[in-house]
């Protein structure tokens, strides 16, 4: 099957991002992918010091309604990477979805590793997700489709391989991590981490990233990648926004596994 990734310079412009999303999921269904995925925060990216819930919707509000009539437009499966979501803390949620051909809501994942961290020494600075975003629940998402399971993850999550063995035992044979990968991090651990998770569960990673500066004092590291079951990179994006396609061989995925069984020989 095909799958297609977007990688996007968002920001605090919600009807230009909108816009700009929706010209590049034509690009990749028009390139014949049936499986698309945006990157996180596709559709509102703030400057560091705005409010997060500023662009806060509920999961019937105009971001989701969008990605269901572009699904059903293109006859796609269509991963909303995620989107701040209204919580009931005066927080937001992280949100994903998966959206099936007909426009269905068919799986909910709220980021539950939040990004408090201090990068001054490495020349980026501090963050403190969870000021303004709520953790979503401990129950790792395997959304089940005609294709094949896709684990549903963000960003942060990518450091933590408990989740995704959780996904792959669950049967996942796709592991999404729509990310905005900070450059300090992005550099050195971006590609090795997504080839770490993709050879440790025998999947296929799907990390559709934003790029590029973002508005004052925000910027994120982009290559998104497609990486297959035996870790090659079937797809990398430039340094621009973009719409990425390249196939992904099931049968490979199944072969690779039955030829080294290492799921089948965990001990826990």
């Amino acid at each position: 099957m095909r799958v297609g990734l977007i990688q996007m310079q968002s920001n605090d412009d919600l009807a230009g991002n909108l816009a700009a999303a929706e010209a590049l999921v034509g690009e990749a269904a028009s390139a014949g992918a049936t499986f698309i995925a945006l990157p996180e925060m596709f559709a509102y990216l703030r400057r560091e010091g705005l409010p997060l819930d500023a662009c806060a919707q509920p999961l019937d509000g105009e971001i989701v309604g969008a990605l269901r009539n572009w699904a059903r437009s293109h006859g796609c499966w269509l991963l909303g990477g995620s989107f701040p979501e209204k919580a009931t803390d005066g927080r937001v949620f992280n949100c994903s979805v998966l959206l099936s051909p007909e426009g269905a809501l068919h799986a909910v994942y709220r980021k539950m590793h939040l990004f408090d961290v201090d990068l001054e020494a490495q020349g980026g600075q501090c963050y403190r997700e969870s000021r303004s975003i709520a953790p979503g629940d401990d129950e790792p998402v395997v959304a089940h489709t005609p294709f094949g399971g896709i684990g549903l993850s963000i960003c942060y999550d990518l450091r933590f391989p408990e989740l995704y063995r959780h996904q792959s035992a669950a049967g996942a044979n796709f592991l999404a991590v729509p990310s905005a990968f900070a450059p300090q991090t992005g550099r050195d651990h971006w590609a090795v981490l997504l080839r770490a998770r993709a050879i440790e569960n025998q999947c296929f990673v799907v990390a559709p990233a934003q790029w590029g500066w973002h508005g004052e004092g925000r910027s994120s590291h982009g290559r998104s990648m497609l990486v297959d079951p035996w870790g090659v990179v079937l797809a990398m994006a430039p340094d621009r926004p973009c719409a990425l396609v390249a196939d992904c061989d099931l049968e490979q995925q199944r072969r690779i596994r039955h030829a080294l069984p290492a799921l089948r020989h965990r001990r826990l």
